[in-house]
């Protein structure tokens, strides 16, 4: 099969990349999805890092952004919404800009977010309004009177009445008046919850169902899992139905989500500390599909590194966020003193291979595909249809002591004549046939070598 040598990295534009976590240049923790105007919107918080005169090892949070996507691939950054510093009640450092929530009524966007006040102690809610979901907003002079605490989420009923709920003490919900910006009738306590630890409330409706969901931690010392309870009712009685999220399998102690319904299915947004696995006060935000059982309970839900949404296969792609995995392929960020410049997967042995779902190659017919390894010795790589045993795509000999050049141990991008392109989704396997070697990404093109 015929190739051509390219050791220059800078050959291909960036892709988007279609991967958990989905935000790669900053932190996105608490992710609120909301569907307003055919698109999702994600108003996360943003997590920074502590500057000089803070908790080094606290959370710490001085602004919203919000982001939109379409197909759950591309997001968009709209940029900053609301700081500290524009709060007229808040502390204009107290980097206290914790879970958000946003919903509209009647044509305006009603951004509700927590933050330490100016005067007194613990965490007021605060409401900022805009004409458009991705602002400008004004904040309202005052915070929510009668409610204390974090984590905000509003749920509007199908008969337009609006309700707020969130945690301190417990999970609280009260019936909003028609303005958005005062309770009605007070606030409850939501009965019908587990002991132990909660907080995050999110609340939605389907088919005819109120659910309440949280994080709950439901042993001592244990870390955070997502629970739910149902009921007929907005604010309750609520009858526990258990968990749908287990505790992570790493070391991050928070979990914080949000349930949406976009083009037919139902996604979970959630977070866990990716690109900084030794520091649980640095989230990013993931998705994962959802499903329902007949009797409207919810599915357990696994985390995964391949997320959702489709990946062109003229975009970079990401083989580390991988689908499926053989037991011996390692994961390692490509710097260590940047992670967000993201990960590589090193397949340590003969046989050793990863699974990547869903692969768009529409438009695609015969072309060139660039890869960026890095291989100690000559080895081969071979591209597969769906599995280790699938119809093969390409077989990419990789070279790195020819006589004229030494490229052992050296990130190097390879460029490989493809004449087996797949004609639609695909779902790609990378089979190790030789020496060890690790991959950053590979990146079909559909026109003649370069």
């Amino acid at each position: 099969m015929k190739k051509l040598l390219c050791i220059s990295i800078c050959l291909l534009s960036v892709g988007a990349r279609a991967q958990n976590p989905i935000i790669h240049n900053q932190f996105t923790a608490d992710p609120t999805a909301r569907v307003f105007n055919d698109k999702v919107y994600l108003f996360p918080s943003h997590d920074i890092h502590a500057p000089a005169g803070q908790r080094q090892d606290w959370f710490c949070m001085e602004d919203y952004h919000v982001f939109s996507s379409e197909n759950l691939t591309d997001w968009t950054d709209h940029g900053i919404i609301l700081s500290q510093e524009n709060v007229p009640w808040g502390k204009p450092d107290g980097y206290s800009m914790w879970a958000p929530d946003c919903v509209v009524k009647d044509g305006k966007y009603y951004f509700y977010y927590p933050n330490a006040p100016k005067s007194g102690r613990g965490f007021a809610i605060g409401v900022a309004i805009a004409e458009h979901p991705e602002g400008p907003y004004t904040p309202e002079k005052e915070p929510i009177k009668g409610v204390s605490g974090i984590d905000p989420c509003v749920l509007i009923d199908d008969d337009g009445a609006a309700y707020l709920y969130w945690s301190g003490m417990g999970i609280r919900g009260g019936r909003l008046k028609d303005n958005m910006i005062e309770l009605r009738d007070g606030s409850q306590v939501m009965e019908g919850l587990p002991e132990g630890f909660k907080e995050g409330p999110f609340a939605f409706k389907r088919e005819g169902r109120y659910y309440l969901t949280f994080p709950w931690v439901r042993k001592e010392n244990g870390t955070e899992t997502l629970a739910y309870a149902m009921s007929d009712s907005p604010l309750g009685p609520w009858q526990f139905k258990g968990i749908f999220m287990a505790e992570h399998d790493n070391q991050c102690w928070t979990n914080h989500h949000s349930f949406v319904q976009y083009k037919g299915e139902w996604y979970l947004f959630y977070h866990r500390n990716h690109y900084l696995p030794k520091m649980d006060k640095r989230r990013s935000a993931c998705i994962e599909k959802v499903s329902f059982n007949a009797d409207g309970t919810i599915q357990e839900v696994k985390q995964t590194l391949r997320g959702v949404g489709h990946t062109l296969a003229t975009d970079k792609i990401e083989l580390d966020r991988y689908s499926y995995v053989s037991n011996d392929v390692a994961i390692d960020f490509n710097d260590s003193t940047d992670t967000f410049k993201g990960w590589n997967a090193t397949l340590t042995n003969k046989g050793s291979w990863l699974r990547y779902d869903n692969v768009d190659f529409s438009g695609i017919s015969n072309g060139y595909l660039a890869i960026k390894v890095k291989a100690d010795a000559n080895t081969i790589l071979t591209i597969r249809e769906n599995s280790s045993g699938g119809k093969v795509i390409a077989e990419l000999a990789i070279n790195v002591e020819a006589s004229s050049y030494d490229l052992k141990g050296q990130w190097t991008i390879l460029i490989y004549a493809i004449e087996n392109m797949p004609k639609s989704l695909t779902n790609l396997c990378v089979v190790c046939e030789g020496q060890e070697v690790s991959i950053d990404w590979m990146q079909f093109k559909a026109a003649p070598l370069p």
